[in-house]
């Protein structure tokens, strides 16, 4: 997870140390949340017609390592991008995103929340990107800011309608709390000192935790890292403006684990027996392994932080809804044909797609080509149902493919098939490839 407020900036060419790229542990998911994206009027809107600068160069940058871009929003200059391993996606369904305005009386998204809702192997999550109201003095009204986006953030799922329904609610984002009390001098000696734990205690965020309950339900790890505003630009130097702000951790990552439901009273009208949810069938455990911040980069007079968190559960389906796969050899030269099966009675419309994806893309709508499922009748569930695909519609060059079925009311790529081969005579013989001959290109 990467939280980053950058200040407007344009995003560097290498994000390889953000996203822990060099360091050698397995990851799943990426979930990075974004304030003060440029969101000037003319800015914005072509954003709205193309992927906004940003969302590129993560795409980019994760789509050759087989991540795929699960969903984004957008409100103003909050953005909140959730990428996945491909092997993962048919098992992250119905993906819900909304946002909350708190800026300038709730009218104008600069400031807020964007939040992402999915079912991650049948166990509910919700991501919360906030920017919350700035300056020494508003610590209060950033926890009333915060509780108002809990409570008005709506999801259309019967079980988890707002944030604090779900199994797991990451938190995070440029909250804007402040180290209240100690002066600018004490702040800088005991940061240069490597004391840090001399401002825990004056933190506002933790200060609020102790006052507010809902607050402490909570988590969050040891602030081990350096505050993370404010800078001079391209620099490790705290503000050295006329203003002097104060160095604070205004950029933080929490989690929340649902707390278990308590046990109904033991009388003669209820049950004596304890009912959890099944959270005690399908428990999730959240464990956070690190948590920093990256002072390589200075695009932002915030310093980017970062967490790695290890989810352990208990996967409620390990079977995809929909199982696709190519028939036969697949070129360019001919028709083609596919088949698929519902396996698991879900959601069908007549709106949903099965798209050709080369292997390395970025998001479901990058597709190279696409067919529409059955128009007519729904099918049966272990139905076979066989489709053709137009030999103009195969890419002429070939390469390594892989086949997805959208579902358009989850939002989601439901089923995904192995990776296959897609051959052409034709690239051959109008150049476009080299002929093989036993082994070697002629």
């Amino acid at each position: 997870m990467v939280t980053w407020n950058i200040a407007t900036a344009e995003p560097p060419e290498d994000v390889t140390s953000l996203l822990h790229l060099d360091v050698q542990h397995p990851t799943d998911l990426y979930v990075i949340g974004l304030q003060e994206v440029n969101s000037a009027p003319l800015r914005f809107i072509s954003d709205m017609i193309a992927d906004d600068s940003w969302s590129l160069v993560f795409m980019n940058t994760l789509a050759p390592r087989g991540f795929v871009k699960v969903t984004s929003v957008r409100m103003q200059g909050l953005l909140l991008l959730v990428f996945a391993k491909q092997i993962h996606l048919p098992f992250i369904r119905n993906i819900q995103t909304t946002y909350t305005r708190t800026g300038i009386f709730g009218f104008w998204g600069n400031k807020g929340g964007v939040s992402v809702h999915f079912s991650f192997y049948g166990h509910m999550m919700c991501f919360l990107n906030c920017h919350l109201a700035a300056h020494m003095n508003y610590a209060l009204q950033r926890v009333d800011e915060f509780e108002y986006i809990l409570e008005t953030q709506e999801f259309d799922i019967p079980d988890t309608p707002q944030v604090l329904d779900h199994k797991v609610v990451f938190w995070f984002g440029d909250l804007n709390f402040r180290i209240a009390d100690h002066g600018l001098h004490f702040l800088r000696s005991s940061i240069n000192s490597g004391r840090l734990n001399l401002l825990w205690n004056k933190d506002q965020l933790i200060m609020m935790k102790k006052k507010e309950l809902f607050l402490q339900e909570f988590e969050e790890g040891p602030l081990n890292f350096k505050p993370t505003y404010k800078f001079d630009l391209n620099s490790d130097s705290y503000d050295t403006s006329g203003k002097k702000r104060k160095p604070a951790w205004t950029d933080r990552i929490l989690w929340r684990i649902k707390p278990k439901s308590p046990p109904p009273e033991d009388d003669d009208e209820k049950a004596s027996t304890s009912t959890d949810d099944g959270q005690d069938e399908y428990p999730v455990l959240v464990s956070q392994d690190t948590y920093t911040s990256d002072m390589s980069y200075g695009v932002s007079d915030h310093k980017p932080v970062i967490a790695t968190f290890s989810l352990e559960l208990r996967k409620c389906f390990e079977t995809p809804l929909v199982h696709i796969s190519p028939l036969g050899v697949w070129s360019a030269d001919q028709d083609v044909l596919l088949n698929y099966t519902i396996q698991e009675d879900f959601m069908f419309s007549t709106w949903d797609w099965i798209g050709l994806y080369k292997v390395g893309f970025k998001s479901a709508s990058n597709y190279e080509t696409f067919v529409w499922v059955r128009e007519n009748d729904l099918p049966e569930i272990n139905e076979v149902i066989q489709i053709s695909v137009n030999k103009d519609k195969i890419p002429v060059l070939g390469g390594q493919y892989v086949l997805g079925y959208y579902s358009t009311n989850m939002q989601s790529l439901v089923g995904l098939s192995t990776n296959f081969q897609v051959g052409s005579r034709r690239a051959t013989m109008e150049g476009l490839v080299p002929e093989i001959l036993n082994g070697l290109s002629k």
